[in-house]
């Protein structure tokens, strides 16, 4: 799953590439993956891209006239290419092709079992359902001690589930969940209302080193090598079996994850593992 520093590094590298070209067409070849029907993708032919901006996993490509905000859902990514070329064999089903006038191409793929990525022409990304409900960026001004107190205090929401809830931080998903509450020595099941304020005050910080460390690392790390680099940069997410790098203990999955979310029981549950 993409998450906002792989995001936020793909729409950088749209901004740097395709800001100035002209949008040829935007050729749509999954039906169910546009969601403002009454408004169609030819809205955008030859249309002038002015910028993009990023809000947690969406991507909004800013023309002269309409925007295209993109939804990367569960398994969405994109490809790039600079002149027509077949796809490889290999790759993800493209979902969406965005083609300029100069040949240059933006390929939305996804990866899953099931439809995740979406598109959306819009007059403003920020009025859109999806953006609009998304809460403040984790490394933004807004994310402050006092709101995150306000997100946390009295919910009684496992604290893995919080951290994914795009309504309360954007952007944040499955594997950086993980790696932020193993950093904050927390268990992925505490509810967040039996928190002690030093406990939210380690989290807090988690989040914000976390997140702020991915973004660097990600940043201009080629659109290919971006699942790998983060995979390899996990200390406990999706590493099974193998040995924390902080205690030594084996990194076990979260109950009824079904594998999907790892911790370290030394480092957050005091040594006891979780029961299924």
């Amino acid at each position: 799953m993409p998450e906002s520093p792989e995001v936020d590094a793909l729409a950088g590298f749209v901004r740097a590439n395709a800001v100035g070209r002209v949008i040829r067409e935007v050729d749509l070849e999954e039906f169910r993956a546009l969601k403002t029907r009454a408004r169609p993708l030819t809205e955008l032919s030859g249309r002038t891209v002015a910028g993009v901006r990023c809000f947690g996993k969406h991507v909004a490509i800013d023309t002269d006239g309409s925007s295209l905000l993109i939804g990367f859902g569960r398994a969405g990514w994109a490809r790039w290419a600079e002149e027509p070329a077949p796809d490889p064999d290999d790759a993800p089903p493209v979902i969406v092709r965005v083609r300029f006038e100069d040949g240059a191409e933006l390929a939305l793929t996804d990866a899953g079992d099931w439809l995740s990525l979406n598109v959306s022409v819009t007059e403003d990304a920020t009025s859109e359902p999806s953006v609009a409900k998304l809460g403040p960026d984790p490394l933004s001004d807004r994310f402050t001690r006092e709101a995150f107190d306000a997100i946390a205090k009295g919910r009684r929401k496992q604290l893995k589930a919080l951290l994914q809830e795009q309504e309360s931080l954007a952007g944040i998903g499955n594997a950086y969940s993980d790696e932020i509450l193993h950093a904050a020595k927390l268990s992925p099941v505490a509810h967040a209302a039996s928190l002690t304020d030093a406990e939210r005050g380690r989290l807090y910080a988690a989040i914000r080193d976390i997140l702020g460390g991915a973004f660097a690392a990600r940043r201009d790390v080629p659109l290919d090598r971006q699942k790998a680099e983060k995979v390899a940069a996990m200390r406990v997410h999706g590493r099974t079996g193998e040995v924390c790098p902080v205690c030594g203990d084996e990194v076990r999955d979260v109950p009824a994850s079904k594998g999907n979310a790892q911790y370290c029981a030394t480092c957050q549950t005091g040594g006891v593992p979780l029961e299924g």
